[in-house]
């Protein structure tokens, strides 16, 4: 299973992790926007309208509102990622890495204005009478490919059919099984309730929402969704209010490193520009899912007589999700500190690497290389060898000639467990790592910490104290278990598009078992997996929208042209 995950994870890199897959994304958003000049600025205002209903019609073909769907698309995009993923940014490029995923939030706005569109579109009736749409039925209408002979070639009905393939995929290994597993362990840290207890709990409410379809998954989204983003938001003012003093020099940072790099500040060792760039922009698109083809699926079931009224209601999401959540979310790890201050954690395997050198974090020339080291820039020399512990310390004489590394950190007050108790023998140690193969020991010690933690944490630096943490663990439940609703949405419809509705009910009692079971089991290669069916759901549905480019631009000009004319016959009468 390691060679399965250690493969799929170089396979991602030359997919999802690759830069060319980033630039896709940003190019397609920056081309949208200048395209049509700016509708995520000149078209919000009127969204906001839309979005209540204001200019409904009786009649209008749909199973859900305008405001239904908006929600059940932003709880399959506000998670994990407002939560762990905004923390995770900063950890690795600094303060300036939440710049970037503004401006990644604003190119997404125009992003899912368009798909959103174009999908709404040409959505279809299915043989129960439901809704069905999303990027495969535009795809299957619009991007056949016509002969100089006339012929045409079905190439939209099998890209179509790929994309709704790894739609149930992706519904698997983004929406369902991590959920679940994030969730169990959350519940078990902080009030240490079971995995299987909360496992066998959340199934059975999540099977009593997906059975009901579309109209009860959008009765509890748009219930859901505003309560869990209100107990979010709550608690991340209580953090900003108990440090208003740091709100002023966190903003500024994060506007003043963008060009500069984040300098070594606290535990915190440097970061570049490149690197914050990336880890912003990177971060940002799995925040909100603009180009994904996820959210058109949800917005697709909306009532409504025209599709670009719907795709205007769409560009909400991003705000809401990237520029208003997780921007808060951000200003909480900034103002609390805690981006770059050492806690008292448990060294997580993959973050951690032991030094044949001893390298102080107070030492500039120290700090350089380590920098480089963490920024791929540069090495630093590995430990090969054995370690003496006793009573869980290692002896001095070794400890001053090693480094622990953690979280992009120099460890402190390193403690080596066995079993729950303080360790005490030699520990193989191989190009930095310790030899698992013959020992399983844990770290524990000072160090930086990242996603979901360092949120959590940042949220018991104000009023509520030790409180805090639940707040963030009861957030992370509402909106991961929010997510594996709207996610088993888009796996229905994909499933729908694929074999016909009566493969439906099997789809969803295979989710809510997969759901089941993923509460206490490794997750890992599922999340491998989840990363590359992002990009082979994302990749088609761009280059759709691309193509279809012209006919999105006359969609938007003739829905202006017949609003402009009924609110003038409205003025008149």
């Amino acid at each position: 299973m390691e060679k399965v995950h250690e493969f799929l994870v170089i396979l991602d890199g030359y997919i999802g992790g690759g830069p060319w897959f980033v630039y896709l994304l940003l190019f397609t958003g920056l081309f949208f926007t200048l395209y049509l000049q700016f509708p995520q600025i000149r078209f919000f205002r009127h969204s906001l309208r839309v979005v209540t209903g204001r200019y409904d019609k009786k009649g209008d073909l749909g199973d859900t509102s305008h405001f239904q769907a908006l929600t059940t698309a932003l709880s399959g995009t506000v998670g994990t990622g407002n939560i762990a993923g905004v923390a995770l940014a900063i950890h690795l490029g600094g303060p300036a890495a939440l710049f970037w995923m503004l401006i990644t939030g604003m190119l997404g706005m125009t992003t899912k204005f368009v798909e959103v569109t174009i999908s709404h579109k040409y959505r279809e009736v299915d043989s129960e009478g439901k809704i069905a749409g999303g990027p495969m039925y535009y795809m299957k209408k619009r991007l056949n490919i016509t002969l100089p002979n006339k012929k045409v070639i079905n190439t939209g009905k099998w890209l179509g059919a790929f994309f709704a393939a790894a739609t149930i995929l992706s519904s698997f290994g983004t929406g369902n099984m991590p959920q679940i597993n994030s969730i169990a362990g959350a519940m078990h840290s902080t009030f240490g309730i079971s995995a299987l207890l909360v496992g066998a709990v959340l199934a059975v409410l999540l099977a009593f929402v997906i059975l009901g379809g579309i109209k009860r998954i959008a009765q509890v989204t748009s219930r859901l969704v505003p309560t869990m983003a209100l107990i979010y938001v709550l608690g991340a003012f209580a953090v900003l209010f108990y440090n208003y003093d740091n709100i002023i020099p966190s903003i500024v940072s994060i506007f003043s490193d963008v060009f500069t790099g984040t300098a070594a500040t606290g535990g915190f060792l440097g970061a570049s520009i490149i690197y914050a760039f990336n880890r912003g922009v990177n971060r940002g698109l799995f925040s909100n899912e603009a180009g994904q083809g996820s959210a058109p699926i949800a917005h697709s079931a909306a009532r409504a007589h025209e599709p670009v009224s719907e795709g205007i209601v769409a560009l909400l999401e991003p705000f809401i999700d990237t520029i208003l959540i997780c921007t808060l979310t951000g200003l909480v790890l900034l103002s609390s500190g805690v981006w770059q201050d050492k806690v008292e954690n448990d060294f997580q395997r993959a973050d951690q690497y032991i030094l044949a050198q001893y390298y102080d974090a107070d030492e500039p020339e120290d700090v350089e290389d380590l920098f480089r080291f963490f920024n791929n820039q540069g090495t630093v020399p590995l430990l090969t060898g054995t370690l003496d512990v006793v009573n869980g310390r290692i002896t001095e004489k070794v400890n001053n000639e090693i480094t622990i590394l953690h979280a992009r950190s120099v460890a402190e007050d390193v403690v080596v467990n066995y079993q729950g108790e303080p360790y005490s023998g030699e520990l193989a140690v191989r190009n930095g790592r310790v030899d698992e193969s013959e020992i399983s020991v844990s770290f524990s010690g000072k160090s930086l910490i990242h996603s979901a933690p360092m949120t959590a944490e940042a949220y018991t630096r104000s009023f509520l104290g030790n409180f805090g943490q639940y707040i963030v663990s009861i957030g992370l439940l509402l909106f991961a278990f929010s997510t594996a609703i709207s996610w088993s949405y888009y796996g229905d419809r994909s499933v729908t598009y694929l074999f016909g509705t009566k493969y439906v009910l099997h789809y969803r009692i295979l989710y809510v078992l997969a759901f089941f079971f993923a509460a206490f089991t490794d997750t890992t290669i599922v999340w491998a997996l989840s990363y590359i069916t992002i990009a082979l759901m994302t990749v088609p549905n761009l280059i759709g929208i691309l193509l279809l480019r012209k006919e999105i631009k006359a969609s938007v000009q003739e829905y202006w042209r017949d609003f402009k004319n009924e609110q003038e016959q409205k003025n008149k009468s």
